[in-house]
């Protein structure tokens, strides 16, 4: 019988109901992949993190409800929250093992800050864009760009009242999996919002997404030619960001709240 912690969190969020949600299961050591995947499928939130606390780095794994990613910001947030709170009170960095390779989040305060790699986008023509993804949104953007780990679409608008006012069509969507799309545009109270859809992954919409901000950063820091931004995701719930870009690093800064703490238990 295995008897394990766990605890959602509401990341980039300072109050609950809030930012987004991840599950976080502290192990002793790694369960079979089909287990790990088993209890993200039942969780179902949008990401499950399972780490092993008390190794240096400390190793970390992320799966929506239906497979294993290769970086996500918010259950890294979540992750270092938990750590910090629960489990070892008092520190205030801690390095991760991922796929992505190693990852630091640094405490100050109540304030969480998380060094993630720094990912490039360029423009793609016309002719290589899905249709199913100008379908799936209902719009023609000013331009669609391919992200340089080849993971993402992003989809540039004019203004923030076309990304709130987004309904688009998941099925069609997820007919461009394994990609994910952001949609995004010059904001007015920060400097750029955006929103996440990856339907293919499980998550329809993403409330508040770390991961796809190493991309969104870079290319909105070298459009407004300023290394620190604001942004916010507008989904339901929604999460303000604060962003440093620098070099070949991004630099994601927010809050965290605890909303359930319990235990599963697998016969």
């Amino acid at each position: 019988m295995h008897r394990i912690p766990i605890y959602q969190i509401d990341a980039f969020a300072d109050q609950v109901f809030g930012g987004n949600p991840a599950a976080v299961c502290p192990l002793g050591d790694w369960l079979s992949d089909e287990t790990l995947q088993a209890i993200a499928a039942e969780n179902n939130l949008s990401e499950t993190a399972f780490l092993i606390p008390g190794r240096d780095p400390v190793p970390l794994r992320w799966f929506t409800p239906r497979l294993e990613v290769k970086l996500c910001g918010h259950a890294t947030l979540a992750s270092a929250f938990v750590l910090f709170e629960f489990l070892e009170p008092g520190r205030e960095v801690v390095t991760f093992e991922t796929m992505s390779g190693r990852l630091v989040v640094t405490r100050d305060g109540d304030w969480l800050t998380m060094d993630f790699p720094s990912i490039g986008s360029a423009r793609i023509e016309d002719a290589d864009v899905p249709p199913a993804l100008l379908e799936g949104l209902g719009l023609d953007p000013e331009e669609v760009r391919m992200t340089d780990d080849d993971w993402n679409y992003i989809a540039v608008l004019s203004d923030e009242e076309a990304v709130t006012g987004l309904r688009p069509d998941f099925g069609l969507i997820e007919q461009v999996h394994p990609h994910g799309v952001a949609v995004t545009a010059p904001g007015r109270s920060v400097d750029f919002v955006s929103r996440y859809f990856v339907p293919g992954y499980g998550i329809p919409e993403d409330p508040v997404t770390g991961s796809i901000h190493c991309a969104l950063a870079p290319y909105w820091a070298e459009r407004l030619g300023r290394g620190r931004l604001e942004a916010e995701q507008r989904s339901s719930r929604g999460g303000r960001l604060d962003i440093r870009v620098g070099g070949e690093r991004v630099h994601l800064t927010g809050r965290a709240v605890t909303y359930m703490t319990g235990e599963i238990t697998i016969v």
